[in-house]
């Protein structure tokens, strides 16, 4: 338990930082930005250490020294002239919309957390939908960044630098160094995260929004997101329309329809496995986002602070210079966090910018922000970032992101696409557009220019992950949407009808995005058998440290996401999103599983130590088994034999 005194300290000199800096802001933002900051940190210090020693436990004590320094600095460097904001009757009221809204979310999120990440039970560990896919993929970086030198490679692919933005792993890495499991790892700090992400769009809306129901409004129309996919799901119930994998979504009648939303393999109204079918490609950000993809909620972690320090600073008269210092400090530690939120802040930042200077506004802030930004940012983006994005089929020119899937020709039109994904929102979201309103003009520059970027060209081989540009276009969206639907809301006055048609809005808000969350809650997948973890233990305690070992490339893999243990190479489809190109390992792995003698050179060429004959490699190769066990000597056998090791002779 002592990484909670290590994320304690790192917290508190967080907030301490902020209180220093921004006396004037209140208490409410203090702590959330604060906290911010602590993990924002605790994520970058010990790193940093790492690039000179290691990323273990000494390196982390010595992360404490920067620590303590920056904090002192802060203190030396603090706003004397500002009087300390104390809490007031407004905070108090906003403290009960968090209490509303953010609460309820955190509880969900860390129940969702907890079943969805290696849950323990009878016949193994346990994952549900949306973890099912990509979480060995963060396991693996995990367990295997424990006590490497930065730079590392990837596990997964030994000789490739770890480009992959890893702050939000390494993070859960620098929990298991102080004694937590890897399950603890992985939920502790994904709901911490996940808190501070809802509360801080939230205490973002509040900030924005001219009254608290419209923020209350805008953060469900964030995290409930959904659309109008429901209405495929209810379209003639009482005929079954279609079966397994083919219109899978209206099979069955009535109650049948639902059954297939809860237990069916992605069968919900917002992210259907049948993507030429339906079309259905907004995916709800709790169940698709948050809880699977960890960069994406690091990054979402992180941004809200970043937008709010940003849209406060440019509200007021007069610019608050150690404003606007942390907030380039804190976005030029985000492109190792999450690069999408880096590129949509840059590209937000930008919109802002033509507006202030449309409104000859001060230019210095601008300077001050962007210029501490790039410093801090240019050398992550230099080493990791472009080297990785220079592969073919990252950056690419294409109109309306999956709807034109490949450039084929639009799926269904370019309007129609977004109402039915993104539901009521969007048509009130267009209607907005022609009200006179100053600061939603101001907001929506910003936003389209995410917008427009995220329309027009593709950032990575997988045309599905600019949502994670889109989402934040939608997030800054959400406000003005709120407001204007109150402002209707407000016009109806004195119709008998009002409150009905309010509830009905409400049901096509958010029935959709509660579906797929209800779904998510009852998902239930083993991910590792009995067996599977037997296995792994044995490899934490017996063998090396950053050992290669050689397996088959399937996902669930014992030894890269369970043990740290490096493989030759792991799943195509991963490698292949993160640009690299993994057929010709492939064909070596399954030249020497069928046979061993002719093939040993593979061994000394890739360094490796120990060779996994398991389910994948049985059920995917013809494996030449008496060789095997003629050539190697077999160090480890679980007692179904379901798992062998063969240990390769050094030198």
């Amino acid at each position: 338990m002592l990484f909670l005194p290590y994320l304690t300290l790192y917290l508190l000199c967080g907030c301490a930082i902020v209180r220093w800096l921004m006396p004037g802001q209140r208490p409410l933002y203090r702590l959330w930005i604060g906290f911010c900051l602590g993990l924002l940190m605790m994520m970058w210090l010990p790193a940093l250490i790492a690039f000179v020693l290691a990323f273990s436990v000494t390196g982390h004590l010595l992360a404490l020294i920067p620590l303590l320094l920056l904090t002192l600095a802060s203190y030396l460097l603090r706003d004397r002239k500002t009087q300390l904001k104390l809490f007031t009757n407004d905070d108090a009221k906003d403290l009960r919309v968090l209490l509303l809204v953010a609460l309820p979310l955190t509880i969900l999120g860390g129940y969702l957390q907890w079943t969805h990440h290696l849950r323990p039970a009878a016949d193994g560990l346990h994952v549900g939908q949306s973890t099912y896919g990509d979480l060995p993929l963060h396991t693996g970086i995990i367990t295997s960044l424990r006590d490497a030198r930065f730079p590392a490679d990837y596990s997964i692919l030994p000789g490739k630098r770890l480009a992959y933005p890893f702050l939000a792993d390494s993070l859960s890495t620098s929990f298991m160094l102080f004694g937590a499991s890897l399950q603890v790892a992985l939920v502790f700090p994904g709901t911490l995260m996940m808190a501070l992400a809802f509360a801080g769009f939230t205490l973002l809306a509040l900030r924005m929004a001219n009254g608290r129901r419209a923020a209350v409004l805008a953060a469900l129309l964030v995290f409930l997101n959904g659309g109008l996919g429901f209405l495929y799901s209810f379209d003639m119930m009482g005929q079954s329309l279609g079966q397994a994998g083919i219109n899978e979504l209206q099979a069955g009648t009535w109650t049948q329809r639902l059954q297939t939303i809860l237990t069916g393999w992605y069968q919900t109204p917002v992210n259907h496995a049948e993507f030429t079918t339906y079309n259905l490609r907004w995916s709800n950000i709790i169940a698709d986002m948050f809880i699977p993809q960890r960069t994406f909620l690091g990054g979402w972690m992180m941004l809200m602070p970043l937008l709010y320090l940003l849209y406060d600073g440019l509200q007021t008269g007069k610019r608050n210079a150690r404003q606007f210092a942390l907030l380039g400090v804190m976005a030029g530690g985000l492109p190792l966090l999450h690069t999408h939120s880096f590129l949509a802040l840059g590209l937000c930042s930008a919109g802002w910018l033509i507006y202030d200077l449309f409104k000859r506004r001060a230019v210095w802030p601008w300077l001050l922000y962007g210029g501490i930004a790039l410093v801090l940012a240019l050398p992550q983006l230099l080493a990791f970032t472009f080297s990785q994005a220079g592969a073919d089929g990252f950056l690419r020119l294409q109109f309306n992101w999956v709807n034109n899937s490949g450039g084929a020709g639009l799926r269904d039109g370019y309007l129609w696409f977004y109402l039915k994904n993104i539901g009521l929102p969007f048509l009130l979201l267009i209607f907005s557009l022609f009200e006179k309103n100053q600061k939603h003009r101001h907001i929506y520059t910003g936003a389209f220019v995410i917008f427009i970027v995220a329309e027009l060209v593709i950032f990575q081989p997988n045309e599905y992950d600019n949502n994670k540009l889109l989402y934040v276009w939608y997030a800054l969206c959400a406000v003005p949407i709120s407001e204007y639907a109150f402002q209707l809301y407000d016009r109806l006055k004195g119709i008998r009808t009002r409150g009905l048609l309010a509830a009905l809005c409400c049901v096509i808000f958010f029935l959709s995005g509660s579906l797929s969350l209800a779904r998510e809650t009852v998902s239930d997948y083993q991910s590792f058998s009995t067996e599977a973890i037997q296995t792994a233990d044995y490899i934490e305690r017996e063998t090396p440290p950053h050992s290669t070992f050689l397996t088959w490339t399937q996902h669930l893999n014992p030894v890269s996401a369970l043990a740290g243990r490096n493989i030759v190479s792991g799943p195509k489809l991963w490698l292949y999103y993160h640009g690299f190109d993994t057929d010709a390992r492939e064909a070596e792995i399954r030249a020497f599983y069928r046979n061993p003698r002719e093939n040993m050179a593979l061994l000394s060429r890739y360094g490796i130590s120990y060779i996994l004959l398991g389910p994948y490699e049985r059920s995917e190769l013809q494996v030449d088994e008496q060789a095997l066990e003629s050539l190697f000597e077999r160090v480890y056998a679980d007692e179904q034999n379901d798992y062998v090791i063969y240990k390769v002779p050094q030198g």
